[in-house]
């Protein structure tokens, strides 16, 4: 089979298209034909060597959907056919998240789904929803389950709730799909009008573009009255952080997620302190999570947003593409 490794050093040039014996799933495992595979930004990171330092060779990506073309002896929760995605923690399957299991995550340090097969144990996959694309399910794993995790299983979002969305990339996305099916009020941060306006055929109520008016947490205090938002999905990091702080309201939650802008800064506790602030911090989710997340697209009928699909000859271009963050929604690679 084929699959591409970062192998001695990092670097998208040290990315490699290598021949791999096929595997063979063992007692309580499954082999998974991967027809589709999503990037994150922690991928990219991961190639470039900037995440963390993982033993090579690595295959990378953590997210894949596709079909099981084998189950070992004694798997009874799949069978041959299925189509599903592999879950991020490969050991989180509910609860809250440890140490443990987030040492089985895919993409690093466990090989990932940029290949044409690999083999997980069967509590690692997890059936997708069945009106989706392999393309559209690959997106599920980490991305969708991050919003998701974010705004409902930890944030508690509700009807008539304001939420406040810090970009347009793939959290950001689903992040304004899942408030619109809630029913809350979303208000969107871009330095694009293209993509705001992309954004608002999804479902956003209000527009900031955050290059024209600077003072962006300003206009969000002025479209909610002064009171702020409930909720911000703050996919930012170092260079908006500070500014949510002050766009959120009294009591409200900001859940940290991306750190497109640094992941270091000087931070004024005072407000977070007195204004009874919540900072979440959102490492995707469990499996148990992935399950809720599941039978909410399924009975919505809710279509994630892909934005680019690349073959999978092209992959290092499916990088270079999220380098350029010029995307809206996911970027998908097609085996």
């Amino acid at each position: 089979m084929k699959c591409y490794e970062i192998q001695k050093t990092f670097g998208l040039d040290a990315l490699s298209l290598v021949e791999r014996a096929d595997p063979t799933p063992g007692p309580g495992q499954v082999l998974l034909r991967v027809k589709a595979a999503s990037l994150n930004y922690r991928d990219l990171l991961m190639v470039q060597g900037a995440y963390s330092k993982q033993p090579l060779p690595l295959v990378p990506l953590s997210d894949g959907a596709g079909e099981l073309l084998a189950c070992g002896e004694g798997v009874t929760r799949v069978q041959v056919g299925d189509r599903v995605a592999g879950i991020f923690a490969q050991g989180w399957l509910s609860g809250p998240p440890t140490k443990a299991k987030l040492l089985s995550t895919l993409g690093g340090p466990r090989d990932g789904m940029l290949t044409e097969r690999i083999v997980l144990d069967e509590e690692g996959v997890t059936p997708v929803p069945s009106h989706l694309t392999d393309e559209e399910a690959a997106t599920l794993p980490c991305t969708g389950v991050t919003a998701w995790s974010a705004l409902v299983q930890q944030g508690g979002l509700k009807a008539g709730d304001t939420l406040l969305v810090l970009g347009t990339g793939g959290v950001a996305v689903f992040g304004i799909q899942f408030a619109k099916l809630l029913g809350a009020r979303v208000i969107v941060a871009s330095s694009s009008d293209a993509k705001l306006e992309r954004a608002k055929a999804l479902g956003a109520h209000d527009l900031i573009n955050y290059t024209a008016t600077p003072d962006w947490d300003k206009a969000v205090k002025n479209l909610t009255g002064g009171v702020g938002v409930d909720h911000v999905l703050e996919l930012g990091g170092a260079g908006t952080f500070n500014k949510s702080v002050r766009a959120v309201r009294v009591g409200g939650a900001i859940s940290l997620i991306g750190n497109v802008s640094g992941s270091s800064t000087e931070v004024n506790l005072t407000p977070i302190l007195i204004q009874n602030i919540r900072v979440q911090g959102v490492i995707v989710g469990s499996r148990e999570t992935f399950e809720d997340m599941s039978r909410a697209i399924a009975l919505h009928r809710l279509r994630p947003v892909v934005d680019r699909v690349f073959a999978f000859a092209d992959a290092r271009a499916a990088f270079e593409h999220l380098a350029g963050q010029s995307h809206f929604g996911k970027i998908v690679v097609r085996m």
